[in-house]
């Protein structure tokens, strides 16, 4: 694919500069842990390991994994910036608590953009709205038809970062629905499949497969085009909302005060890590693509993510929780 070529030719030019920056440092010595902010299993939890046994070939030291949950990432992040910003202690983020988190918690305990120095982009994966094969819903048309009518349309999420993502088409279409929060992608999927709610928007990685195999229906996806293993699918851009794209993403941080030269080591480290055509098969086989994107490129990134974010939820009147 295209951002898989892309990613191989970046790595390889800024191989020889991941080198030099080497040599001017003395890092890594020691090893480095990863801060993973969910549960062993969970998408960031996979990339993580896979992508720390790269780190560890490359940089030649152990680097651990480490699942340190609770609020909502705060955990984990506090940890980063409690540790010395030496480059040895590296989260973990995604667009929740990276971006979100800043829209849908209130008094956030941390600062995404002073607490925290970008590495490296790493994946990015398209949201999926899904259905009960026993639903009645086939067609954005029957979506549109059956949202504006009583009772609610039920959307099941589990992360109100998915919530924001399907903002885009419920407050453009003047959808009447009902949010139903989960606590995890099984939960919502087990309901989608037993038709026990009307709807649920949800990450590619996780519910792909289960739409492959037919267990429920993939009615619309977020991406800028269409999904690769469901083809038939149509993207919202296409269905008449340009501006609904979502996408959930990965990357590396670690504690902002940490020195340019460690930061250089580490994401020229993963710059070839990504640009290796098994790290681009594996990303491709999760459902996901790589965003191979240097700490400036994914500083900027977030940025815009952040400001999406909030648009989102000041379009849905989102009351950021405790």
């Amino acid at each position: 694919m295209k951002l898989g070529a892309k990613c191989l030719a970046l790595g390889l030019a800024l191989l020889a500069s991941g080198q030099a920056a080497a040599q001017q440092v003395n890092f890594p010595t020691k090893p480095i842990h990863i801060l993973v902010p969910l549960a062993a299993g969970s998408g960031a939890d996979m990339y993580s390991r896979f992508f720390g046994k790269k780190l560890s070939e490359i940089l030649n030291v152990p680097v651990i994994v480490e699942n340190k949950l609770g609020g909502g990432g705060a955990v984990a992040i506090q940890t980063v910036k409690n540790d010395p910003p030496d480059g040895y202690t590296i989260f973990m983020g995604s667009n929740s608590p990276a971006a979100a988190n800043v829209a849908t918690i209130k008094n956030l305990p941390y600062d995404p953009l002073k607490d925290l120095r970008p590495i490296s982009g790493m994946t990015r994966s398209m949201a999926v709205f899904m259905v009960s094969n026993q639903s009645t819903l086939r067609t954005m048309d029957d979506l549109l038809k059956r949202g504006h009518q009583q009772p609610p349309l039920n959307i099941g999420y589990y992360t109100h970062g998915y919530q924001l993502a399907g903002a885009q088409l419920t407050v453009k279409a003047e959808l009447i629905t009902q949010p139903v929060m989960y606590k995890g992608l099984s939960q919502v999927m087990a309901d989608v499949i037993g038709n026990q709610v009307d709807m649920a928007v949800v990450d590619s990685t996780g519910s792909v497969s289960t739409a492959v195999s037919g267990k429920v229906r993939a009615l619309l996806v977020t991406g800028t085009n269409r999904h690769p293993e469901l083809p038939d699918v149509p993207t919202l851009v296409e269905s008449g909302y340009p501006e609904a794209i979502h996408y959930s993403w990965t990357a590396f941080f670690v504690n902002a005060k940490t020195p340019d030269a460690i930061v250089s080591v580490l994401a020229d480290a993963m710059k070839k890590a990504l640009a290796q055509p098994d790290s681009i098969a594996f990303i491709e086989q999760t459902g996901a693509e790589p965003m191979p994107l240097d700490p400036q490129q994914m500083r900027a990134f977030q940025e815009s993510e952040i400001k999406r974010f909030i648009k989102a939820a000041q379009s849905i009147n989102f009351k950021a929780e405790d």
